[in-house]
């Protein structure tokens, strides 16, 4: 699949994939898309996301957190107007990853979840995280994502758009007053443009 068209704003972002459709990003409203993204993150399939008990006033507040800091970015996914998937960006060097790999300029971390679907369509992960990287390094030299270990799948995936694999490592838990999230084994992955 190629990218045909383009276009963002401040906090929003569409890409034109060919043979999918319009992919369109936008920051996640906390109080519209809590229950949205409470109906995936409580899914069996994003058990590696690591929310899966939370309420969905829980996942709001999460957001409304995340949605508060300037170093870390949570977005909504939409394919044609469907809502699809959910993104997160964030600065390495002030995210827990930080303390496992040697953070350069110009690197942005990246999370991703794409949500259940009863039709999968062939190409439509792949589309997906292809206009998302487009949208995360438009001004950055390197992507990291830090799938769990055991999510044999997610890095796959990252392999097959083109990530290197780098090391298992163990993040370090983070437990403030506003979040609390455990400590995991994560392994590497780096997208270098």
């Amino acid at each position: 699949m190629t990218a045909t068209t383009e276009h963002e704003h401040a906090d929003e972002y569409e890409h034109t994939v060919e043979g999918l459709g319009t992919v369109r990003v936008e920051r996640v409203d906390p109080d519209r898309d809590a229950a949205l993204i409470h109906g995936w993150v409580a899914n069996e399939r994003a058990r590696f996301w690591g929310m899966r008990e939370t309420t969905v006033e829980e996942v709001r507040d999460v957001y409304a957190h995340l949605d508060s800091l300037e170093t870390h970015h949570g977005f909504l996914v939409r394919l044609d107007g469907e809502p699809v998937a959910l993104f997160q960006t964030y600065e390495p060097e002030a995210d827990r990853v930080s303390e496992c790999y040697a953070v350069e300029p110009g690197d942005i971390g990246v999370h991703f979840l794409v949500a259940p679907s009863s039709t999968p369509r062939a190409g439509f992960t792949m589309g997906i995280l292809e206009a998302l990287t487009e949208f995360a390094m438009k001004d950055r030299k390197r992507a990291v994502a830090e799938p769990d270990a055991a999510n044999e799948k997610a890095i796959a995936l990252l392999v097959r758009a083109g990530f290197a694999l780098g090391p298992e490592v163990v993040l370090p838990e983070v437990d403030l007053p506003e979040v609390h999230i455990p400590a995991k084994k994560a392994r590497l992955a780096f997208l270098t443009r």
